[in-house]
């Protein structure tokens, strides 16, 4: 019921631009509404505690089912989105802040309502992906996540899930609003439309990728602006319990404090340095500057599954596309808005390895594995193992599953790892748009999308047996 009122602000955006779109949007939001009521008005009387089963069930829902329902005025307000499966596939796209598009052209010829609605759709899914994350992940102890708990802002020792979920989501709530606005302001001085600051500054906190152009960043055409783009890049996929701590400190030595933060800017240095050199040396752009400007927003784009583009990576040189699609899967942090496997649990499965192979040498030694000073304990590291191993091997499958559907094998990789880790573009002919997708393949990448946002157990817990017996 109260995300059909998120379908108000494009009417608004609409009749100020004399668009034809507000049916669809007011017919969307009242069948939202009435189902939602329908649903409500029953069970309005009862109050009961949410336990961790609940707690699952809850965040499996609020994406699939919000999912659905924000397609209804895509579908309804434009024939962009032919059949309904494609309206679902922009909008669990959106929520998700996966970036990925099946409008084959024409961004900039849509309505300004849609191409805000779009945009809104990215920055309430970034909203509720950091509660998720930060607040609700580390209590049902989803993949490793229980370590992300020692910095969260809120009443952490508290073993109930409501009042730890409003607390966390009011004061993480703020921070993210905040951080939009100063991100708006920015590409609005920066020689954006107050429109298309809006809409981008949407898109780049939550690292979406949505973008009122066909060209994206890239139709700017300008330095200041992308570089401003980077750098609000890589807050969002930051970890935002971070950024509360920094703001209620006010220090910024905090961030240099979290390991997980340090290890963040180093990749993304040494990242930085396989990308660019060989733009560089095989002469790709007329420039180093040029070279340097178009690699490294590249790699941040991809490295914060943000998605936006200034340029088609596909056939830059020797190894350096697949070295992007290797960065959407691992230089995102824990509790931000980022998608792929999350730089902390990179960090401990790296530890694990070289545990292993010390053990090999001193057989009967006691070793540790700490991050930050801090002992892990080893249920920790085991789930981080067990989340890797499901996640490559969902992500192999899926992309076997993309081949039976005609893709070639990069682009059916690209396609995959764009979705799984919300990323957005893949490589080939879906570097701008999933439009060349079979109706069986869309269906296939909204499955990855969720399955990648909830971080894969979240979801597949909801299909066991286990979980649905008494």
């Amino acid at each position: 019921m109260l995300f059909s009122l998120t379908m108000l602000p494009p009417v608004a955006v609409g009749l100020y631009y004399g668009e034809s779109t507000q049916a669809g949007f007011i017919s969307g939001m009242w069948i939202t509404l009435v189902t939602g009521a329908a649903i409500w008005w029953p069970t309005r009387r009862m109050r009961g505690e949410l336990k961790i089963r609940d707690g699952f069930l809850v965040t499996v829902l609020l994406w699939t089912v919000l999912g659905a329902f924000g397609a209804i005025p895509l579908f309804l307000a434009s024939d962009v989105w032919p059949t309904g499966l494609d309206a679902i596939f922009e909008s669990v796209s959106g929520l998700t802040t996966t970036g990925a598009t099946v409008v084959p052209h024409g961004i900039d010829q849509l309505p300004r309502s849609i191409n805000y609605y779009r945009a809104q759709l990215h920055w309430l899914g970034g909203m509720g992906i950091i509660v998720l994350a930060v607040a609700v992940l580390p209590m049902l102890g989803v993949g490793g996540m229980q370590l992300s708990m020692a910095e969260t802002p809120g009443p952490m020792k508290n073993s109930k899930l409501t009042p730890r979920i409003t607390e966390t989501a009011r004061v993480l709530s703020t921070v993210y609003m905040a951080l939009t606005a100063v991100c708006g302001l920015t590409y609005w001085a920066l020689g954006m439309s107050l429109f298309d600051a809006i809409c981008h500054a949407f898109s780049t906190l939550s690292s979406g990728g949505f973008s009122t152009h066909d060209a994206s960043i890239g139709y700017f055409n300008s330095a200041p602006i992308e570089f401003a783009a980077m750098f609000f890049m890589l807050i969002g996929a930051s970890n935002f319990a971070l950024h509360y701590l920094a703001w209620d400190r006010k220090s910024l030595k905090v961030y240099l404090r979290d390991g997980e933060f340090r290890t963040f800017l180093t990749l993304f240095v040494v990242f930085g340095v396989l990308v660019c050199a060989p733009l560089v040396y095989f002469g790709t752009y007329p420039d180093v500057y040029t070279a340097v400007r178009r690699g490294m927003f590249q790699l941040i784009a991809f490295g914060t599954d943000a998605g936006f583009t200034t340029a088609d990576p596909t056939h830059w040189p020797s190894y350096v596309p697949l070295l992007l699609v290797l960065a959407s899967f691992m230089l995102g942090c824990s509790g931000s808005t980022a998608g792929g496997v999350k730089m902390i649990r990179l960090i401990l499965f790296v530890k694990q390895a070289l545990r292993e192979l010390q053990r090999l040498v001193h057989p009967s030694a006691q070793l540790l594995i700490k991050f930050d000073g801090k002992t892990v304990s080893n249920d920790i590291v085991y789930a981080v193992g067990g989340f890797f191993s499901v996640y490559v091997g969902f992500t192999i499958m899926l992309t076997f599953a993309m081949i039976g559907t005609g893709l070639d094998a990069v682009t059916a990789f690209s396609a995959v790892a764009g979705c799984m880790n919300n990323a957005g573009p893949g490589l080939g002919i879906l570097s701008t748009s999933m439009a060349p997708v079979s109706e069986t393949g869309k269906g296939i990448l909204i499955f990855a999308m969720l399955l990648g946002r909830l971080e894969v157990f979240t979801l597949l817990v909801v299909f066991t047996p286990a979980f649905w017996r008494r």
